[in-house]
């Protein structure tokens, strides 16, 4: 009798099997709509990684104006890095010395101008990742 009543209370599974099914059926609709979403939106795009590269931005004193600086990271290639801000707007292949293919490396330095006794926003921006490398304002000293 009592190994009815056992089997009776652990044998009856009639209501757990089409609960799963529900519940799995549900978690592949979700997998392949946001998986089919994905392909048409083409979400991810075609944006590269920013490269990892450290900039300082600083006041030349000799020259009275404004330096860039690579201190470490990443080489860059100067065709894809654009300088905007107060200085000038552009391709960085503008800067004297630097011509398309070039690279800017640890210890380059690239002289972006400006004159004593103003103060300068310049901001370096990797064009393929749409990603700003350096920011930053410097005040020229009269």
């Amino acid at each position: 009798m009592i190994m009815g009543q056992i089997k009776a209370i652990f044998g009856d599974n009639r209501g757990v099997s089409p609960v799963i099914g529900v519940i799995l059926m549900v978690a592949i609709t979700v997998i392949l709509a946001a998986v089919i979403g994905a392909f048409v939106l083409n979400l991810g795009g075609d944006l590269e990684q920013a490269p990892q590269a450290q900039l300082s931005v600083e006041v030349n004193d000799a020259a009275n104006g404004v330096i860039l600086t690579h201190n470490g990271g990443d080489a860059l290639n100067v065709d894809d890095l654009r300088i905007a801000g107060d200085l000038s707007t552009g391709p960085f292949t503008g800067l004297s010395g630097y011509a398309s293919g070039d690279q800017f490396s640890v210890g380059d330095e690239a002289q972006l101008g400006g004159s004593s006794g103003n103060e300068y926003t310049v901001r370096i921006i990797h064009e393929p990742s749409d990603s700003i490398l350096v920011e930053g304002t410097v005040s020229v000293p009269a």
